[in-house]
């Protein structure tokens, strides 16, 4: 692990989306004097409980590393200076050749360590966002503590206009259709509340208007936040989407394909269209589900029923984020793959492009062990 180096991590700790980064460090960074953070830690090691955890796209020269052929790796950065990012880090891939020898000699954990049980699940997951994570975990029996599950700073910015229109109709319920509401500016103090990766002591009134219980509050927030993070994801997805099929409909491979690989093409270019299109569908249809409950609390009065569709609603983001994850990581591959430069890839590199495409948008319960996308 000692030969294998990252020049500079402070680019991707400002930059990096939530479902491909999580930043230990950062956790440790303002959580590490909690007793929250020492008491139910994700990691049991303490090395690793500080780590970066990675999506990461394998290069060409990355891909030899792993048995299985694989464009995604879940990739275990350790920084060499916590305190200075931009020194870099060390890293090590999930499952690739010699990982448990590795994780026993850098970490000191076995082949049944429950940590490495953990970064299973996470290498079976289609990205690292916290809703998606936390119950993935849950349903595997760990159970970290909140501070663990939070936004990154960047996503949090890029999320604070489109919070503000969805929760505005919440505002006008709350204060009257007939307040000024360019004085204290309500919205972007909820809308900053909720974002918020602590909720804090300040949400007696918005408990209130949902009935939540003062123990209910940061868990009935962080559903809410998980969904609202969906639709964003969702709508910046969309945007994308359609260039992509598009392109995968019309692209030609550099060279000559045989019969055989043209069939394959014309096969996988409609099978990863119909799907990509089936998940963004479904998507959206699951979403509705919150639209209409928050629908039945600002116009029909009926908080009760939204405050008990955000108790129900962990069960819903592995689906969600599994979904999303899956078009994202074809949207971003898509982009990186094909940038201007590049060379066109093979009839045979464009056949695997594209069956891992396939596999990615195949409903879980049809792939045994799951797949490791990217974000």
């Amino acid at each position: 692990m000692t030969d294998r180096s990252i020049r500079n991590l402070a680019n991707l700790q400002d930059s990096a989306s939530t479902a491909r980064v999580l930043n230990l460090t950062a956790v440790h960074r303002e959580h590490g004097h909690t007793e929250d953070w020492s008491d139910a830690p994700l990691f049991r090691n303490p090395l690793l409980n500080r780590a970066m955890i990675i999506k990461h796209r394998l290069r060409r020269d990355e891909v030899d590393r792993f048995r299985l052929r694989r464009h995604v790796a879940t990739k275990i950065v350790l920084p060499i200076d916590a305190g200075d990012l931009r020194v870099g880090g060390r890293y090590i891939f999930v499952g690739e050749i010699g990982y448990e020898a590795t994780m026993q000699q850098v970490f000191g954990i076995g082949h049944d360590h429950p940590d490495l049980a953990t970064l299973k699940v996470m290498d079976t997951l289609p990205g690292l966002d916290p809703f998606l994570l936390r119950e993935a975990l849950r349903r595997n029996g760990v159970t970290p503590a909140t501070c663990y599950f939070n936004l990154s700073e960047a996503d949090l910015g890029a999320m604070i206009a489109f919070v503000g229109e969805e929760i505005t109709p919440l505002v006008d319920l709350s204060m009257g259709p007939d307040a000024d509401l360019s004085a204290e500016n309500p919205v972007a103090r909820l809308t900053d509340k909720i974002l918020s990766n602590s909720a804090g002591d300040d949400l007696s009134a918005l408990g209130m208007t949902l009935r939540l219980r003062p123990e209910e509050y940061e868990e009935g927030i962080f559903c809410w936040k998980g969904f609202l993070y969906y639709k964003w994801v969702l709508r910046g997805v969309i945007g994308d989407v359609g260039a992509v099929v598009e392109a995968v409909r019309t692209v030609k491979p550099r060279g000559r394909p045989t019969d055989q690989q043209y069939v394959a093409l014309d096969r996988s270019r409609e099978t990863v269209r119909r799907r990509i299109q089936s998940t963004c569908d479904s998507t959206a249809t699951m979403l509705r589900v919150y639209d209409d409950a928050f629908i039945g609390l600002t116009q029909e009065g009926d908080p009760a029923g939204f405050r008990d569709f955000l108790r129900d609603a962990p069960h819903l983001f592995a689906k969600l984020g599994e979904r999303l994850g899956a078009v994202q990581h074809i949207v971003s591959f898509w982009k990186y793959r094909m940038a201007p430069g590049k060379p066109m890839p093979s009839p045979e590199e464009l056949l695997d492009l594209l069956a891992d495409f396939e596999v990615s948008l195949t409903g879980r319960d049809d792939v045994p062990g799951g797949i490791s996308l990217a974000a």
